[in-house]
């Protein structure tokens, strides 16, 4: 039997990493403000290796010249443009950057919109900025600017060889870059098939709809994003510890996908509400009870 060992999580630093991404300038109006930009993410993922289920062997991915099937190192490597079949005009970053000098180096806000009306299906990532060496008063005058009249400011900017449309965003003391789909980048919903507003075609009734706003309101809270945990990579991580201290590390079992839960044709809304409130009132109760 293996001995147990401790198993190494791969979790990145959850600190924002010291070493910028991109500096440059975040401009509105005449006043530009040097700035640099951090990524806001930390991803906590588990890192997993392909292998060869016959002996386990580690299965490699490989960068391969198609001509003479050897592998390509990464310092070799450029990016070309295929302007015709099999012909390429090679591009290096000082072309990239060449192609508009300014929009690499600048953020510039054009114009100022209310935060709240900008849907979340356009946010796609967060970056933090910070000033640089005399950039902290304009930074400090931009932030309570758009703090105090609830606004976010709609720039673009070139980062790593590609345009974005971005939102600057205040978050707590930080000001944030938040990329930003292009509108024809989503796809239209108008295709899919969901109800409408005629409630009554439904058979919605207002008492339905009183209960459902009593449920959303019992369950209401503060948010509070540091209370929620990625429970699946816990349960994993569970697994493979199992799997360790089991000996059982080469064993690789089968299992049938569960069913899908099955539905009734006929359900009772106006029952499963009532029951649904009740159970959300029971802990309400019990802290006035304590």
């Amino acid at each position: 039997m293996a001995k147990a060992r401790r198993v190494k999580k791969t979790v990145s630093d959850e600190k924002t990493s010291s070493r910028s991404i991109w500096k440059g300038i975040i401009g509105f109006g005449l006043v530009n403000i040097p700035v640099a930009l951090y990524s806001a993410e930390t991803k906590q993922k588990l890192s997993f290796r392909l292998l060869d289920r016959r002996d386990l062997a580690p299965v490699r991915y490989r960068r391969v010249n198609e001509k003479s099937g050897k592998e390509v190192p990464w310092g070799e490597i450029v990016k070309g443009y295929e302007y015709e079949k099999n012909e390429y005009v090679v591009l290096s970053d000082a072309d990239f950057e060449r192609a508009n000098v300014e929009a690499t180096q600048t953020i510039a806000i054009t114009e100022f919109v209310d935060a709240a009306d900008i849907s979340p299906v356009y946010f796609e990532q967060p970056y933090y900025l910070a000033p640089l060496k005399f950039g902290e008063k304009g930074y400090a005058l931009l932030r309570e600017a758009m703090r105090r009249t609830g606004k976010a400011g709609v720039a673009r900017m070139v980062l790593r060889s590609r345009e974005y449309l971005v939102a600057v965003l205040v978050h707590g003391d930080v000001l944030v870059v938040n990329l930003l789909r292009f509108a024809h980048e989503l796809r239209r919903g108008r295709a899919l098939v969901v109800p409408g507003k005629d409630l009554k075609q439904l058979k919605i009734t207002e008492r339905e709809i009183t209960m459902a706003k009593e449920l959303v309101e019992t369950l209401e809270e503060r948010w509070r994003p540091e209370q929620f945990r990625e429970q699946y990579y816990d349960d994993l991580m569970k697994i493979i510890s199992a799997k360790i201290k089991s000996g059982k590390t080469k064993t690789i079992e089968e299992h049938a996908r569960p069913a899908a839960p099955k539905t009734s044709k006929v359900v009772d809304i106006t029952a499963l509400l009532k029951r649904s409130v009740e159970q959300a009132q029971q802990p309400a109760r019990r802290r006035k009870a304590g």
